[in-house]
Formats: structure tokens, C-alpha cells, sequence
């Protein structure tokens, strides 16, 4: 019986010589003339979105960049900074206060900077809040540095925080020529003092939790002068991407904070 014979195609596949690839041995960058090739050399390099995230906040001197990356070291973010400006993304100037510089974004960084707001708006819709992003030092620094004067109390006021989950305290003074962030007692006294956790008031400032509903939950209490408790809504910040957060509410049974479905959060605030 004669038999069938099938052929089946083959395809081919070339595979570039690693000689010939030599050239790219010692590139830091993908070694590719695509757009995004090369503009992630720029965007993707560590420390680069959040350094002009900062500059973007109006921290235009070194000290003030430094405090507000937290852990990246002096040397580190010169580095860093020569980089932008020899990629065009930044330009340094003299400080008119005295020595050092200061960085501002030319007209690719301010364009760059619609880049990184676009990936904080995504990072707070689609992004957990986990435990390893917790840290009481960034998020006191992000509540000093994102109060409006105008709505702070017109006498000073000190408020005391004191974290369950850390041992460390922090005292914010407020004023509205200058407020303050204290690491030990600045000899005031404290005339309002809040006590959460971490969590909490991390949730809190990112606009997924409102302060009325962690202290109804028991995950922030508030001891102190009634009338500075009462504006607390007013003077304690959020977030520049709060209105892109999704709402969360602490679950008593799983001891967690669970995600609120959208439309109940709408009908809720319609009722």
C-alpha cells in the first residue's frame, strides 16, 4: 500500500552572532535608535521619576530634593542631577540665597513631567498599598510639605503623632508663615495629638480613606484641643492624585482595609 508523505515547512530563525554584537557589551542603554528605547534610558534610570517629582513639587534646591527622596545618598543624587542636566531635562542656576544651585525643568523635563504625573495617576489607580511602601518618615514629610497655609490656624499649633506600629514620634507645627516638622519636642507643648498606624494614615493622605471613617473605625484617635479637632478636615492634606484613589474602608472580621465598590461610594455621598 503506497504511503502518504507529509512535509512540513520549516522556518528558519537567524541568530545574530555574539561577535558581531560586541559593540554593546559595554552600553549602560539598550543600544536600540527606538524612541522609547532610548527615552527610557532617561525615564527608567533609578531615581529619575522621582527626582523630577520633587522638582515638579517646587523643590528646587539640593537639600530640599535630598529630603524628600529620603534614602538616596548626596553623592547619589549629584550624580543624578549632572545626568538630567546633560540630557537636557534639567537646568541649574545660581541660589540667590546663598551657595549651591537650583534645578528647574526645561521645556523636555516639563514635558517629561506630564510622564511621571500620567504613571502617579496609574501607580494610584492600579497599584496596592503594600507593607513594604510604609514608612512613617516619608509620609510625615509628604504632610508637611503638601499643607496650604491659607487653611492653617492663624496662632501656632503643635500636633503630635504617635504611630502604634512605630516607635518614633513626630510633631507637626503648624503656622502659616512657616510650618514645621519636629523629631523630638519642640517645648511648645502639644495641643492636638493623633494616634494611628502607619497604614492608616498613609491611606488617609493618598485620598482612599477619609479621616471621619478612620476614627469611627477605631484606626485613628484624636485627643486634644476640640477646636483645631474640628478643622481637621481642612488643614490635614492630601495628595495631589487623591481624586484618582479608590476608596477603601477598614473590614473589622479580616482586620484589613478592603476596596469600596465605586457606585456605592457615589450613592452613598448622593444620599
Amino acid at each position: 500500500m503506497p504511503s502518504s508523505k507529509i512535509e512540513v515547512g520549516t522556518t528558519k530563525f537567524a541568530v545574530a552572532d555574539p561577535a558581531g554584537c560586541a559593540h554593546n557589551l559595554g552600553m549602560s542603554g539598550y543600544g536600540q535608535f527606538c524612541p522609547i528605547a532610548r527615552a527610557s534610558e532617561v525615564f527608567a534610570e533609578r531615581w529619575t521619576p522621582l527626582i523630577v517629582r520633587e522638582i515638579m513639587s517646587d523643590h528646587h534646591h539640593f537639600s530640599e530634593i535630598l529630603k524628600g527622596l529620603h534614602s538616596i545618598s548626596p553623592s547619589m543624587l549629584g550624580q543624578r542631577l549632572r545626568s538630567l542636566e546633560q540630557k537636557g531635562v534639567i537646568e541649574t542656576g545660581p541660589n540667590p540665597t546663598g551657595r549651591g544651585s537650583t534645578y528647574y525643568l526645561t521645556d523636555a523635563g516639563r514635558q517629561l513631567a506630564e510622564i511621571v504625573r500620567g504613571l502617579g495617576i496609574w501607580g494610584q489607580q492600579w497599584l496596592e498599598v503594600q507593607r513594604q511602601h510604609l514608612d512613617a518618615d516619608v509620609a510625615m514629610w509628604a504632610i508637611l510639605t503638601h499643607l496650604h497655609p491659607d487653611k492653617l490656624p492663624s496662632r501656632r499649633r503643635v500636633v503630635r503623632f504617635e504611630f502604634r506600629d512605630d516607635k518614633r514620634r513626630y510633631w507637626l507645627v503648624l503656622r502659616r508663615d512657616d510650618p514645621d516638622l519636629c523629631y523630638s519636642d519642640p517645648g511648645f507643648g502639644d495641643d492636638l495629638v493623633i494616634r494611628t498606624d502607619l497604614e492608616c494614615i498613609t491611606r488617609v493622605y493618598l485620598g482612599e480613606l477619609r479621616l471621619a471613617d478612620a476614627r469611627r473605625s477605631g484606626r485613628l484617635d484624636v485627643e486634644g484641643s476640640r477646636e483645631l479637632a474640628r478643622g481637621l478636615d481642612e488643614w490635614f492634606p492630601v495628595s495631589s492624585f487623591g481624586a484618582h484613589a479608590r476608596p477603601v474602608k477598614f473590614d473589622r472580621s479580616s482586620g484589613s482595609f478592603v476596596r469600596i465598590n465605586p457606585s456605592r461610594v457615589a450613592a452613598a455621598q448622593r444620599a
